[in-house]
């Protein structure tokens, strides 16, 4: 909206096109800034409410429970290191 106001209305902003481009950037920032917060503040303690919840209770997502399954398969797995040392030594 800022960049369609500055085109029509200032011919000269139509010459230096990238500045304008620049300038209702900064403008439609500003006034998301201005009139967002408190919306974004909400959302933002709800998520954190959430995200306490969810580790009060113990529960995990899918993805952590993979995770942690993923980490716990490779910590109890053999370490193949020093065979494929052996292996390298004698090819040589």
């Amino acid at each position: 909206m800022p960049l369609a106001i500055m085109w029509f209305f200032f011919p000269v902003m139509r010459e230096f096109w990238w500045l304008t481009a620049i300038f209702a950037a900064l403008i439609g920032a500003s006034v998301s800034f201005l009139f967002l917060r408190k919306p974004l503040a909400n959302a933002s303690s709800e998520i954190y409410q959430r995200r306490e919840a969810r580790v009060a209770t113990g529960k995990q997502t899918a993805e952590e429970r993979d995770a942690a399954a993923e980490d716990a398969a490779f910590d109890d797995a053999p370490s193949n290191d020093s065979q494929s040392a052996d292996n390298n030594s004698t090819d040589s």
